[in-house]
């Protein structure tokens, strides 16, 4: 484990605050083991931070300082390459964050940087639940040789850490989590049933939820044409408002006490990709505190 030089998210716009003042700490995980397919997403929290410091300091929708509540953004954290010792790592650095009643909000890296945070967060707050934002159901039990694989996250949700969850904007899963969905009776919003004109799906979403909510956002749960940045790009996913749309909803109506971004791979010459999931990072601020 090692740590690297970091940047604050918010550089240019938000004043420094220390870690007892801040309402909101950011902790980049820069961990990447085994992609399916694109790679790269191990600077992913590198890239969205440098993005961070280009956006102005208020929201557009409510007028609102997204940065009032103080955010600490803690230096790179870059864990082990082993994924079980990586989770482990990972999960006790956001505890240290959790348990002192801070929002935690994490940069990946990949989707595998979700499982240590919601440990964590799911052994101080027992009656969590998960909000999954994605194009996969990652309910495959073991991928490249791991069950701590990128593809494994939810499966860990549902079979060890054992909390309830919502799975939104999926359209790419393998025969056998289709079987495992079956036999478990699970409900995945599917892309292909969410009508852009209608958005009854998002109260639907939230109402199945608990009273206390872990937010994970895979980025490639957008579509291509607004996060081509991720290593699977897969088509027809959801748009930059309707993943607003549902973060303002599960932030008035349940508590959102962490949050991860993940699967942000640059595109080398582009910024669009690392810039909209900042961006994002300052609804969350905006809408779930």
């Amino acid at each position: 484990m090692k740590l690297k030089k970091s940047i604050r998210f918010g550089d240019a716009e938000i004043p420094a605050v220390g870690l007892d003042d801040a309402g909101i700490v950011v902790l980049p995980l820069c961990y990447e083991n085994a992609p399916s397919y694109g790679a790269g997403s191990e600077d992913g929290p590198l890239h969205i931070l440098s993005a961070s410091a280009q956006l102005e300091n208020i929201d557009e929708e409510t007028s609102a300082f997204w940065g009032k509540a103080g955010i600490h953004t803690l230096s790179l954290f870059v864990p082990s390459k082993d994924p079980e010792k990586a989770i482990n790592e990972m999960k006790k650095a956001a505890a240290t964050v959790l348990i002192r009643n801070k929002f935690l909000l994490s940069l990946g890296g990949d989707h595998a940087i979700s499982i240590g945070p919601i440990m964590a967060a799911a052994e101080i707050y027992p009656d969590i639940g998960v909000l999954q934002i994605d194009a996969h159901l990652d309910l495959r039990d073991m991928w490249n040789g791991s069950r701590y694989n990128h593809a494994c996250v939810m499966r860990r949700v549902a079979d060890d850490i054992k909390i309830p969850f919502v799975q939104v904007g999926i359209r790419s899963f393998s025969q056998g989590e289709a079987g495992y969905v079956k036999r478990k009776k699970l409900k995945p919003f599917y892309a292909h049933n969410i009508d852009p004109l209608d958005d009854s799906w998002i109260d639907k979403a939230v109402n199945s939820l608990p009273e206390k909510v872990y937010m994970t956002i895979d980025l490639d749960g957008l579509d291509p044409s607004v996060i081509p940045g991720t290593g699977t790009p897969e088509p027809g996913g959801l748009s930059y408002r309707q993943v607003v749309k549902l973060i303002k909803k599960v932030g008035g109506k349940r508590k959102v006490i962490a949050a991860d971004i993940n699967e942000l791979a640059k595109i080398e010459g582009s910024q669009v990709s690392e810039y909209t999931a900042a961006k994002i990072a300052t609804k969350i601020f905006v809408h779930c505190l």
